[in-house]
């Protein structure tokens, strides 16, 4: 898949990484970066950022839990992580990110009820995970659209 983003905000887009971490049959990887020079630390951010980095990661994380079931994953959580460790190995100043992570009781290699597990960045491990598909971005979309105008995720009630 070319495009790779799945949705934006003002400052934030949501997208599939290059490298993901988890397979989509074990419940898949996406994650949030700002779009625009992303800070180092989560305290960096604007308090405005740092409201809509929060409302796009719950809008995020619902929609893509609902979106997998529907497309046949059975996703029953979402884990959020912030990552940015591996920046250093290549001699990069990290870039703050949040990644979503679906969980599935019927995982081989995430096993449900442990903590992920991440082996080195050039590792064979990422060789064979498979990324979401179009159509889980597809579905993705429509589910953050049929969110994104209930009271709960509404703009103006995060003062955005």
């Amino acid at each position: 898949m070319e495009n790779k983003i799945i949705y934006e905000t003002e400052n934030f887009f949501l997208r599939i990484p290059n490298k993901p971490h988890i397979t989509r049959k074990e419940g898949g990887h996406i994650y949030i970066k700002k779009k625009e020079n992303p800070p180092q630390n989560m305290y960096e951010f604007s308090p405005k950022e740092l409201i809509e980095l929060i409302r796009l990661t719950a809008l995020a994380g619902e929609a893509y839990e609902k979106a997998m079931n529907i497309r046949g994953i059975k996703v029953r959580r979402i884990n959020y992580q912030d990552n940015g460790n591996w920046a250093f190995l290549n001699g990069k100043k990290p870039a703050t990110h949040l990644h979503l992570y679906g969980r599935t009781e019927y995982s081989d290699k995430q096993k449900w009820g442990e903590a992920l597990y991440f082996p080195n960045q050039f590792s064979d491990y990422y060789n064979e995970i498979e990324p979401i598909n179009i159509e889980d971005v597809m579905e993705i979309r429509k589910q953050i659209e049929i969110l994104a105008n209930t009271d709960k995720y509404k703009l103006e009630n995060w003062h955005l």
